[in-house]
């Protein structure tokens, strides 16, 4: 069964729920891109409810962005030939990201999430995270504030915490990226050496050939199908090794 429904909180949101089959092996919140609650993402979710889990993917942005008018930037932004006219668009219909009240309600949503289904009792205190893009960076923020997170498996995301900050991470953290993605892939020589300085359980695979979004196979600029499958199998393995410990 797959419906939307509303979640309790200070500031109420709707999610996509997913459930398996049968007796979940436990749940998992997907975090979608700066697209918000796309298609693609709904597919996730229904694909990892298929895995045996409770899938749960909100929706974080309506409240703040123009969502219809982003979405239509998003082929222009991995297109080539467009991508240079269509940046400027979206950083400016980004900014409200900017503003750390927004990161504030963000992050308090994913714990309402993480409650939810924390609480559920067919779920067995089992939950994990997967998050793409804007979702990859809040894989990461929701891994260093819920110590009861059981893995963070986060697709070419952000992580700007400090050593002090990733030392409260106590789940694993499985990391992906595209070779190609300049921004992303300078920073990972730090970015494992403050996961190693901390003692978190970290692991990442660079896929070449490929960029940014390489797993969204909505978007004909930036899929990557052998690196998509890759991931995909890897992150089913990741969550049926910590989701029965």
């Amino acid at each position: 069964m797959n419906e939307m429904i509303n979640i309790e909180s200070h500031n109420p949101f709707e999610a996509y729920l997913c459930l398996p089959d049968d007796q979940p092996k436990g749940a998992v919140i997907v975090i979608h891109e700066v697209w918000g609650l796309s298609d693609h993402i709904k597919s996730v979710a229904e694909r990892i409810a298929k895995e045996g889990y409770l899938a749960l993917a909100p929706e974080l942005l309506e409240d703040d962005l123009d969502l219809p008018e982003i979405r239509q930037l998003q082929n222009d932004l991995f297109d080539p030939a467009k991508r240079h006219e269509a940046q400027p668009k979206l950083r400016q219909l980004m900014t409200p990201l900017q503003n750390p009240e927004f990161a504030k309600k963000t992050l308090g949503r994913l714990q309402d999430c993480f409650n939810y289904l924390y609480e559920r009792s067919d779920v067995n205190h089992q939950v994990a995270v997967i998050g793409f893009c804007f979702g990859g960076t809040y894989s990461f923020n929701l891994a260093v504030s819920e110590p009861r997170l059981k893995v963070a498996i986060p697709f070419y995301g952000h992580c700007e915490q400090s050593v002090e900050e990733l030392s409260k991470v106590t789940c694993p953290i499985r990391a992906f990226y595209g070779e190609e993605d300049e921004r992303l892939i300078e920073g990972l020589d730090a970015l494992k050496q403050k996961m190693s300085q901390a003692k978190v359980d970290f692991a990442l695979k660079v896929y070449p050939d490929c960029g940014h979004a390489f797993f969204n196979d909505s978007n004909p600029f930036a899929y990557n199908e052998t690196a998509a499958m890759d991931a995909w199998a890897i992150s089913k393995q990741t969550l049926l090794n910590t989701m029965s410990s």
